[in-house]
């Protein structure tokens, strides 16, 4: 019932002619086009805007710069699962009536699974507005606050997440998957796609004293600060598993970073994955730093010099780097199933009572042998 079953990623073979110019040109290196604005103002800070909704500050920025990230890693995820008929979700769900995203950032996965459902209602969920123009009517995008008390009451055939890296504290993620499990309706499912902060690589090409090597640790070091973990990816399946999921499946990655990539599928989102690193470096580090950076907070100036260094480094197609990604998807059980679980603990459990009180009995048997002997064997020496 509790399996897993994991689906790695295979190695990735290396394009030797991306390092020639003339060959790929500089067209992977260029700026994304802006996404759009926002609807609401947030606070300012450090150059960034971030939410206002929630009590708490969020590390991620909700501004301009980082709706085109998202619309970035939207493409990365799409790009690596673009071999499936279905790239948007891995989780088996028929005929759905009700869908949750929560954190939809700018709402294109929300979007694009309305228009993949068009007789299911699919709500997107965060903490700041997307600036969308555009929607399926059966497609809701909603500014709340998923850390607090939900207040939907139709059970969800899947809830999704993606992405979701810092954007709680260990007893929040708890009370979030534990209100993924009770909204989720018996036989459902929930899905959660996440990725590394660290820059890894499978060969030499990406030298040991490289600056990109410094990134993950310092983030997941300033993570640990904030008492925001940043080994979400790490951690899905055991969470899932505490809250009650059963059939957990898994599937990893290696999302290029760049264009060295021989597969054509891998060159693609290699190129993309460039551009989601190049305009959302600054976000996600400019919080995490300038709030928990070491020795002490940097400013807003230090993160900035910091984060050009890495983008310089991230421009060499001689550099066969990724970053590793993971998607996990499990079933809630059925009320049969559960009673079933029940009944087998139960009985694992008077079994290990059972076993625990005929050691007891053996143990005190044994003592009252031995002081049997003792006795005697004190009469005979006395005598």
């Amino acid at each position: 019932m509790y399996k897993k079953r994991s689906e790695p990623d295979e190695d990735i073979a290396v394009d030797s002619t991306t390092h020639l110019p003339s060959l790929y040109g500089d067209d992977w290196q260029s700026e994304t086009t802006s996404i759009g604005s926002s609807l609401y103002r947030g606070l300012e800070e450090n150059g960034r805007r971030y939410q206002t909704l929630s009590h708490k500050e969020y590390l991620i920025p909700s501004d301009e710069k980082q709706f085109e990230t998202y619309e970035a890693g939207h493409l990365v995820a799409l790009i690596m699962d673009s071999d499936n008929d279905n790239p948007l979700f891995r989780a088996p769900v028929k005929d759905p009536k009700n869908i949750l995203d929560l954190g939809t950032g700018l709402g294109n996965w929300a979007i694009d699974v309305a228009d993949m459902f068009p007789n299911t209602t699919v709500r997107g969920v965060d903490l700041f507005p997307p600036p969308v123009k555009w929607m399926p009517p059966n497609c809701i995008l909603e500014v709340d606050n998923i850390a607090e008390e939900w207040t939907w009451n139709e059970p969800q055939d899947l809830i999704h997440m993606r992405i979701m890296i810092g954007a709680f504290d260990d007893a929040e993620w708890t009370r979030i998957y534990q209100q993924c499990y009770d909204n989720i309706r018996p036989g459902g499912w929930i899905e959660q796609l996440e990725a590394s902060p660290y820059v890894d690589c499978d060969d030499d090409s990406l030298p040991e004293d490289n600056i990109l090597r410094t990134w993950g640790p310092a983030l997941s070091a300033c993570g640990k600060r904030a008492g925001r973990p940043l080994e979400t990816i790490d951690m899905m399946q055991d969470a899932f598993r505490k809250a009650g999921f059963v059939d957990i499946h898994e599937k990893e990655y290696k999302w290029p970073l760049g264009p060295w990539a021989r597969d054509q599928k891998y060159k693609e989102a290699g190129t993309v994955n460039y551009q989601h690193w190049m305009s959302g470096m600054e976000g996600w580090a400019m919080w995490l730093l300038c709030k928990f950076g070491a020795p002490e907070p940097w400013s807003q100036e230090e993160v900035i010099v910091y984060v050009a260094k890495l983008r310089a480094e991230l421009q060499n197609p001689r550099y066969h780097i990724y970053e590793r990604a993971r998607r996990v998807w499990a079933r809630k059980p059925f009320p049969e199933e559960i009673a079933a679980r029940e009944q087998a603990e139960a009985r694992a459990q008077a079994d290990r009572r059972a076993q625990a009180d005929m050691r007891a009995q053996a143990e005190t048997e044994t003592e009252t042998e031995t002081q049997t002997n003792e006795r005697v064997y004190i009469k005979r020496e006395e005598e």
